[in-house]
């Protein structure tokens, strides 16, 4: 009789760490899908901060050469409100309705109420009266597209050109012009 009562508690003692093993398995469980649903709670919200905040872009032409090369890929801060200064020399990118139908990519020469003048002869870009120290470009500006210099940026506007200045078409070509700030999605 003695040995049936030894391997009753025996058995019994085996049977609560049976339990006590699946309840600590079963927590682990629940521990490990409440981390992971966590992981991917802040996955979520840092992929939604990302993008209202920076996007992803990729240069389609030549024209920002020797800047930026095609196909190359960029990270642009979203015009949305927190980043809404525009300043002379930024690269933006652009989404106002044109002859292209598409974004393009191109650098803040002048902002509103600026005075843009560009000699062609010699390729020397003016602002307000100023030369502009443009070691940025590929070569000098010389070709017009159709706008009347001088001009005045309007409010509101930007005026913008591409760093490879006789292969861009800019705020020079009547069909793209001045670019309302508000088709400005990104910035560099």
């Amino acid at each position: 009789m003695e040995s049936n009562v030894g391997l009753s508690m025996d058995e019994d003692l085996e049977n609560i760490h049976r339990v006590v093993a699946a309840k600590k398995e079963k927590f682990n469980f629940f521990e490990g899908l409440y981390e992971l649903v966590d992981l991917f709670t802040m996955t979520v919200l840092l992929l939604v901060f990302l993008m209202f905040v920076f996007r992803p872009v990729k240069v389609v032409g030549g024209s920002m050469l020797p800047t930026l090369e095609e196909n190359q890929r960029l990270i642009t801060a979203v015009n949305n409100g927190f980043f809404n200064s525009i300043k002379r020399g930024n690269i933006v990118v652009v989404n106002q309705p044109s002859y292209t139908g598409l974004s393009i990519i191109k650098r803040v020469i002048a902002t509103e109420g600026q005075t843009v003048d560009i000699d062609f002869t010699s390729g020397k870009v003016f602002v307000d009266g100023e030369l502009q120290k443009e070691d940025y470009i590929k070569e000098p500006t010389h070709l017009p597209e159709g706008v009347q210099f001088p001009i005045v940026v309007p409010d509101g506007h930007v005026f913008v050109m591409g760093d490879n200045r006789n292969n861009s078409s800019d705020s020079r070509n009547p069909g793209i012009g001045m670019i309302d700030i508000r088709y400005i999605s990104g910035r560099n």
